[in-house]
């Protein structure tokens, strides 16, 4: 099936206008030969978006099962962009910046919600500090937690904040209390086309709930497991492997994942949530993870990422401020956490590690 994308009149990239989708194709063929890599990167995505086919190749990240590359609708896409306008009350000619790889999901839904409604779009390197190199004001931006960390002091220079890419930390969430950016932390996948749900994470409006932008409801499965009912960016239904507390049909609280869930003496406990508890204390990037034992079965242990001759600091108050089942038996540390290309921890490699030194 043939797909013909308009492109909105009021669209600017990098305050450059265009006429017509002709002018764009020019354009992006320029870039494609002379720009910097993440240039390069969006042209040969904006030469696919105006391509006649009516979908895009993209990689899942696992969050549904082993990753693997999947068709996702350009319609769905589209409406997934006029979803996230709808919910942040954002139309044509708000100033957006582009500061997320182009080459994930994330990247690519930021381009397309500018090319759909109309945005005046700032698009600069994907840097962990990008934000804070530029005068620019804007009233709408997508970072991932580690930019929104090194980014803290100049984040006021944006209206509206969605974070996605990974868990939003306690630490970093304290750390936007005081700013007059309205922050959200974001729920998706590349099968939900990016975020369907979002939780306010500063200001009077903070909370632990995610809501569901436009058109998208829940429901969870047998393990307690959200279901997603998105009818306008996906064919069937999204069985995920979230343990979450459903509130209503398009609200819930994020539990942890399925498969991180440790069963420590016939008790199960959510390692995120143990993190959550222990983030005041730990000013080193760390994990709650498993590892066997004669009694229990599993017992916890948390990981801390610091150098081999770096002192490791003595936990014992902070961990009588957990129940006594949550309490990491055993404190290990690696030189370096292995992640995936979206800087997500891989738990299971780290429990590989471990097993090898033992």
């Amino acid at each position: 099936m043939e797909f013909n994308q308009q492109l909105h009149s009021a669209f600017k990239f990098n305050n450059i206008s265009f006429d017509n989708v002709e002018d764009l194709i020019s354009f992006a063929q320029r870039l494609r030969e002379d720009g910097a890599p993440h240039e390069r990167d969006i042209a040969k995505f904006i030469l696919k978006w105006f391509s006649s086919k009516d979908y895009i190749k993209v990689k899942t990240s696992g969050s549904t099962g082993k990753p693997k590359k999947i068709r996702l609708k350009k319609e769905y896409m589209i409406n997934s962009a006029r979803a996230t306008g709808v919910y942040f009350k954002m139309g044509a000619n708000n100033t957006a910046l582009l500061c997320l790889p182009p080459k994930f999901i994330a990247g690519k839904m930021m381009l397309i919600r500018a090319l759909t409604m109309g945005w005046d779009l700032h698009v600069v390197a994907p840097e962990k500090d990008a934000i804070t190199q530029y005068d620019n004001l804007y009233d709408f931006a997508a970072m991932v937690p580690y930019q929104v960390f090194h980014s803290i002091k100049s984040i006021d220079k944006i209206k509206k904040l969605i974070i996605g890419g990974g868990e939003v930390g306690s630490e970093l969430e304290e750390a936007l209390q005081d700013k007059n950016t309205e922050a959200f932390a974001t729920y998706g996948m590349t099968e939900t086309i990016t975020h369907i749900a979002v939780r306010r994470i500063n200001g009077p409006g903070r909370t632990a709930t995610y809501h569901a932008l436009p058109d998208v409801h829940f429901e969870t499965d047998k393990r307690g497991c959200l279901v997603i009912d998105a009818v306008n960016i996906t064919e069937e239904k999204i069985i995920t492997n979230d343990l979450v507390r459903l509130n209503t049909h398009t609200s819930f609280d994020w539990l942890g994942r399925v498969d991180n869930v440790i069963n420590s003496g016939g008790i199960k406990i959510y390692p995120e949530q143990v993190e959550r508890k222990l983030a005041s204390g730990i000013k080193v990037p760390y994990v709650i993870i498993s590892e066997k034992d004669d009694a229990l079965g599993e017992r916890l242990v948390l990981v801390l990422n610091i150098g081999d001759q770096e002192k490791v600091t003595n936990y014992s108050a902070l961990f009588k401020t957990l129940e006594p089942f949550e309490r990491p038996k055993k404190v290990y540390t690696l030189s370096k956490f292995p992640k995936t290309k979206t800087g997500k921890i891989k738990r299971g490699e780290i429990k590989i590690i471990l097993r090898s030194y033992s």
